[in-house]
């Protein structure tokens, strides 16, 4: 069994931040996330999307803002065990003792729960089912590896038109498909992709993959008309994610539906365990990234205290010691 400080579930813009923040504090980080890389909600649902509420930034695209934590956090030395879960939360001698899923066990000063809307689980592709080949994703971790390629996206949401728009400068072509004529996206984003080189196909279905070892080609249904055989070589499945807390909701955390209840120092009602970001719930909560940034520092610095009585709850200015 490790021992760790401060492990911190949930490697969203929350927890990157309350990792940097933990090694201010001088405390050992390790960052754990059931998906493949950091970033959370923002990597697998809108890294080409710009967000506009960040302080300091008048706007930033998800992937910088999400490149720029991890910069940040990487002052603290957190370790990162990705594409791991957290599955199983015991007390042992007043202390967490958290189990992943590989069986590996951490003994924790404190744990902080960033795990924003919990587990992700992409919704999957019917027509999917019996393909095992390459070129199918559920989002797009490095946009460049599609340039000059045939791309066929699935769905009606921001996330489907917003890997449409950034894209259609990139592939050789853009096809998006939607099983109805409305769409779930924001209509000012519906309308600049509009505009460019993207083929949308309204009441229709992705009936088929085609391809042994890698997706050649795709059969589309049209609600009414005829059916036809697109080449593709990339698929992206934008249908959206599920989330649920997962184990988390079987460790006796007091619970408001989906939601982590926490008071002012961002406590649970379990001892040593802290929360924070979209996973929280208190009178007055306001989901943003902003929001979840205060959160996490103070987060933090109650923990702090809590693993060391003797530490001081203000930690003073980041800049006091230039």
């Amino acid at each position: 069994m490790r021992e760790i400080d401060v492990a911190i579930i949930g490697a969203g813009p929350t927890g990157l931040y309350a990792a940097y923040y933990a090694g201010f504090r001088g405390l050992s980080v390790a960052v754990i996330d059931a998906l493949p890389e950091p970033g959370g909600q923002v990597t697998a649902m809108y890294p080409e999307k710009m967000i506009y509420d960040i302080a300091g930034f008048p706007e930033i695209k998800g992937r910088d803002l999400v490149a720029n934590l991890v910069a940040q956090s990487a002052t603290a030395n957190p370790e990162y065990l990705l594409g791991v879960r957290a599955e199983g939360l015991e007390h042992v001698d007043g202390q967490p003792v958290l189990t992943l899923a590989d069986g590996e066990r951490l003994r924790c000063g404190a744990i902080l729960i960033t795990g924003g809307l919990g587990s992700f689980t992409p919704r999957p592709l019917p027509a999917a089912a019996s393909f095992d080949g390459a070129g199918l994703m559920y989002f797009v971790p490095q946009p460049a590896e599609l340039i000059g390629r045939d791309v066929l996206i699935v769905g009606g949401g921001d996330s489907a038109f917003d890997w449409a728009a950034a894209l259609a400068p990139l592939a050789r072509s853009v096809t998006l498909v939607h099983r109805r004529e409305r769409f779930r996206a924001h209509a000012a984003t519906v309308a600049r992709v509009r505009e460019l080189p993207v083929r949308i196909v309204v009441n229709a279905e992705v009936t088929k993959l085609h391809g042994d070892t890698a997706v050649t080609g795709a059969d589309i249904a049209v609600r009414g008309g005829a059916a036809e055989t697109v080449p593709v070589d990339a698929v992206v499945a934008a249908l959206g994610f599920t989330a649920d807390l997962g184990p988390l909701a079987e460790w006796g955390l007091h619970l408001d539906k989906r939601h982590i209840t926490v008071d002012s120092a961002m406590a649970t009602n379990l001892p040593r365990v802290f929360a924070a970001g979209d996973i929280t719930e208190y009178p007055g909560k306001v989901r943003l990234i902003a929001t979840g940034f205060g959160e996490a520092a103070t987060a933090v610095n109650n923990a702090a205290v809590v693993i060391d009585p003797a530490a001081h709850l203000f930690p003073g200015h980041s800049s006091d010691g230039t």
